[in-house]
């Protein structure tokens, strides 16, 4: 099996109490690859790049609109000096609500489509529009607007393969499947399965459910799950150990250590004017900028 890429854990930055947010690409604040709980998209507005996604690489003008579900890892590898993105992110919670019975829809357009220059327009125009000093209520409120228009524009484009999508669909709501059990649920073979969700999406089947898997266990234990043992049987490990193990080859500590980070509670709530999120990997307590 193909090993994935070595990615840090970084939510996605949001200012303030808001569920959503909309920042705009600068070169000095780029990040390394990373993945998160949160659905992010992508907007290029100018200028030529080159993404990472798992073990692919995505080649991107201005015009495409990217999407990168939770878990997916991805990195900018490459920008031409005129290169203008935006970026957008929200809780799952608000993307459930904004896009409303769309959901489902939603994770299985595709991963990249071309807008024509009208569409590109429109949603470059929501995207810089300021929003300095907004509540999160205007905030949130806002960056719905351009999630919904964003996502009819991706849904109404070719989809991904069939399998992929339902695949995806299922791991997002039952990451505790196994490859055959997910298998029998979307109508494939696991062969097969496994083979179409590694060409649309760049990782191996097996290791994005293993994401998907941290990132609900983090989750409950961020809500307030009663112990790790209970939240990583909740998350879908089959014992603390194999998820103590993939922790920690994932994001390079210990439980423990991840959840006793200091840094962690103080910077989930709030983003500076210069983005410098907290990652983990090797140095868990250290925080980094792009």
């Amino acid at each position: 099996m193909v090993a994935p890429p070595d990615a840090l854990y970084q939510p996605f930055p949001m200012l303030g109490r808001a569920r959503g947010h909309i920042w705009r690409y600068a070169p000095e604040n780029r990040r390394p690859r990373h993945f998160h709980p949160e659905p992010e998209l992508n907007l290029v507005a100018a200028g030529s790049g080159k993404f990472g996604m798992g073990q692919s690489v995505i080649s991107v003008g201005a015009g495409d609109l990217l999407w990168w579900p939770p878990g997916q890892d991805h990195v900018l590898l490459d920008a031409s000096p005129d290169f203008d993105l935006f970026v957008v992110g929200l809780h799952p919670g608000l993307s459930a609500r904004v896009l409303g019975d769309s959901t489902v829809s939603a994770y299985s357009g595709a991963v990249k489509v071309r807008l024509s220059p009208a569409s590109l327009s429109k949603l470059g125009a929501l995207c810089a529009s300021p929003m300095d000093r907004q509540g999160a209520a205007v905030v949130e409120q806002h960056v719905g607007e351009i999630w919904r228009e964003a996502h009819l524009l991706r849904t109404g484009a070719p989809e991904m393969h069939t399998l992929t999508r339902r695949a995806l669909v299922s791991l997002l709501d039952r990451p505790h499947l196994g490859r055959a059990e997910v298998a029998v649920r979307v109508g494939g073979y696991p062969t097969e399965v496994s083979r179409y969700f590694h060409r649309d999406m760049g990782l191996t089947l097996t290791a994005y459910r293993t994401r998907l898997r941290l990132l609900r266990f983090v989750q409950a234990v961020d809500d307030g799950a009663g112990n790790l043992l209970s939240a990583a049987l909740d998350a879908g490990f089959g014992s603390y150990s194999q998820c103590h193990r993939v922790f920690q080859n994932t994001l390079g500590c210990t439980p423990r250590v991840f959840f006793g980070t200091g840094a962690r509670a103080g910077e989930r709530d709030r983003m500076g004017e210069v983005f410098s999120p907290w990652m983990v990997k090797n140095e868990p307590a250290r925080l980094y900028v792009g």
